[in-house]
């Protein structure tokens, strides 16, 4: 069964004397079971919009949308049973509350009996690190270990998709890595995984695949390791110790597209796969260097050729 099935999905908005402002746009997606998928795009982008309406706080204008087979307009209910979701902050939180009573009353809401919650609550907490302050009131909790809570509450109902909007926000570098291997442990066991997020690194390391979403539109759905390709049709060469003589010799061969000096020392050549590539390293190496190192374009880079440096801009 496919977990997330979304076709032609659109969503607007009236805006008092001006035109409808459209939020998503012909959205095509699928997803199956037990994939982790992360969905990157600018501020504005349309990502959060598109997982309100996966957890039906929004309904589409048109097009179809189904989790675990569920429509998310006629079937809200059994979508909800179906579903975690973690949007942050502190929506969702009763501060006033202890860690353990927020996690209780959300159990409570999804009908567990008191055995069975008292036992759900006591795992959950352990699992995202909170055991030790579990009886203290989240008001004192700082940003990251409300992120950690809000994770545990997506998680209380043991949900078969998890949707997580920018889960490591306020996290430190321990606490993030401690998400990063839960939810390598949720897709083990078979759970799925929408993540929206800024952290290309994060991204490329959890997801089977991400989609690129700008303008309400779905620019590119890819496995991480075939964007790159489909981007640059060239690698990247970093060399340590090359001379000026060495660098102009290597600009002359064939397929080679630029010879930079990125930092002291270091010279980053960009080649066509294949000869150019070959041709590179033999020059290289037959002058006695070692110190080299080959890439290809990161998500990050890839993120930047589509969707341009406009990640602090709202889009209109």
């Amino acid at each position: 069964m496919k977990a997330i099935e979304i076709q032609g999905l659109n969503r607007s908005y009236e805006v008092k004397g001006k035109p409808d402002h459209i939020a998503l746009k012909d959205v095509n997606l699928t997803i199956p079971q037990g994939e982790v998928h992360s969905l990157l795009g600018p501020n504005g982008a349309g990502k959060t919009t598109l997982c309100r309406i996966l957890s039906t706080v929004l309904l589409p204008t048109s097009g179809s949308v189904r989790v675990m087979g569920h429509d998310v307009a006629k079937e809200h209910h059994r979508v909800k049973k179906c579903l975690g979701v973690v949007f942050g902050g502190d929506r969702g939180l009763y501060n006033q509350l202890t860690a353990r009573q927020n996690l209780n009353f959300w159990a409570s809401m999804y009908e567990l009996g008191r055995a069975q919650r008292r036992r759900r609550v006591t795992e959950l907490l352990d699992r995202v690190g909170l055991a030790q302050r579990a009886d203290e009131a989240v008001q004192g909790f700082s940003r990251g270990m409300k992120q950690r809570l809000h994770l545990a509450r997506g998680l209380v109902s043991s949900p078969a998709v998890l949707i997580l909007d920018e889960p490591t926000v306020g996290m430190d570098p321990v606490a993030a890595r401690d998400f990063r291997d839960l939810v390598r442990e949720l897709r083990a066991d078979g759970h799925t995984v929408l993540m929206t997020t800024h952290d290309m690194p994060e991204a490329a390391e959890l997801s089977d695949r991400v989609s690129f979403i700008d303008n309400g539109e779905l620019a590119l759905t890819e496995s991480p390791d075939v964007i790159g390709n489909i981007v640059s049709s060239q690698e990247r060469i970093d060399v340590r110790g090359m001379t000026d003589t060495l660098r102009r010799r290597a600009a002359h061969i064939p397929g080679v597209s630029s010879v930079t000096e990125t930092e002291p020392g270091l010279t980053r050549i960009e080649a066509e796969f294949g000869e150019a590539v070959r041709d590179v390293l033999m020059l290289v190496i037959e002058a006695g260097i070692t110190d080299i190192t080959r890439s290809r374009p990161s998500l990050e880079e890839v993120y930047l050729h589509l969707i341009g440096r406009r990640g602090m801009t709202v889009a209109q």
